[in-house]
């Protein structure tokens, strides 16, 4: 669906250049949630914007269903643009226009006629749930409407990618879910790509299929979203994580839960998707003659499912924790052991 390869941004300014995105690849599939995650000035909304071109890249290329969208002459590009609509963090709304009017906005640009943007603003605005706030303004609506003015506006045009620069960070938690809930249901409504940029490691958990992890304009990691939690690699990306789950990074602080005996052992658990749900504490407590002292967890769900982390003391015999341990790994569970905690 959506193919980057090489793709650059250099700014010259007087004193200096700035690499702003640094030779990125990736592909895109249709109808998926894709997420870019970075810290401030990781380059991810430069990124997001060089993919409408509002941003002019320096160097690469972007094909969008085969069609390189670098290359387009200024007419070709205007016609592809409104295939890619695009909501932003603090709204961009028409503020002396109506949400009927907002949402129409584009619809007028690409001369549409009137009565076909009546039934296409209708539908819009109840896809979005303003159904009774047609005629009113943004200043009279709170901030999770305007993002959905923001939403309904961008899917006037029936785009193919839906491009989302930092669109919940404006808003509070609650809002924020109800927004994420959103975009999750129109992208299975309508099949939409959607290219979400964040800074916060909850959005990417909640809503997306997979994730590329940015620092310093480069792309440091990018995987499944279960696969990047559960085994993150880069440093950026084990600080995202541990945002979400600090079990991660706390083998450190479990030594004062733990028996000073040497008949123990410290596990960690992973337990991902439907094994998630699995009762494997209890299995193994009436499988094998050990103790379990459950130390800390936790169980954070994706949209591929959920995974959880157990850290977990077994005592009993040698032999016999050996037997539990091999027993745990036959069940598809990832077990690390923990010997020097």
């Amino acid at each position: 669906m959506i193919r980057i390869k090489h793709l650059s941004k250099r700014y010259k300014t007087k004193n200096q250049e700035v690499q702003a995105v640094d030779n990125v690849s990736l592909d895109i599939a249709k109808g998926e949630i894709f997420g870019v995650i970075g810290y401030s000035g990781a380059g991810k909304s430069t990124f997001v914007r060089l993919i409408n071109r509002l941003e002019e890249p320096t160097d690469g290329s972007i094909l969008i269903h085969d069609k390189d969208i670098t290359k387009m002459p200024s007419n070709q590009l205007r016609e592809k643009r409104q295939k890619i609509g695009m909501i932003f963090q603090h709204f961009n709304l028409l503020w002396s226009r109506t949400v009927y009017d907002n949402i129409a906005f584009p619809l007028e640009i690409a001369g549409v006629p009137k009565s076909k943007r009546k039934e296409k603003v209708l539908e819009l605005i109840n896809l979005v749930g303003l159904a009774g706030k047609e005629n009113a303004y943004p200043s009279q609506l709170s901030g999770g409407q305007k993002q959905r003015v923001g939403i309904a506006r961008a899917l006037a045009n029936d785009p193919e990618v839906l491009l989302c620069d930092e669109a919940t960070s404006a808003l509070d938690p609650e809002t924020t879910d109800d927004i994420l809930d959103l975009l999750v249901s129109i992208n299975k409504k309508l099949g939409l790509t959607i290219i979400l940029i964040t800074h916060e490691m909850n959005v990417i958990q909640k809503i997306c299929h997979r994730v590329a992890v940015m620092e310093n304009g480069k792309v440091v990691e990018t995987g499944e979203v279960l696969d990047v939690f559960v085994k993150p690699t880069s440093k950026t990306t084990k600080r995202f994580v541990q945002q979400l789950n600090p079990l991660e990074h706390e083998k450190d602080n479990l030594a004062a839960f733990i028996n000073d005996r040497e008949d123990s052992e410290v596990v960690k658990l992973h337990f991902i998707g439907d094994r998630a749900k699995r009762a494997l504490i209890s299995e193994v407590a009436k499988t094998f003659d050990v103790e379990i002292n459950i130390l800390q967890g936790s169980v954070t769900p994706t949209q591929e499912g959920a995974y959880g982390t157990l850290f977990v003391e077994l005592i009993g015999e040698n032999s016999v924790l050996q037997e539990t341990i091999d027993y745990m790994k036959n069940t598809g569970v990832e077990v690390e052991v923990l010997r020097n905690v």
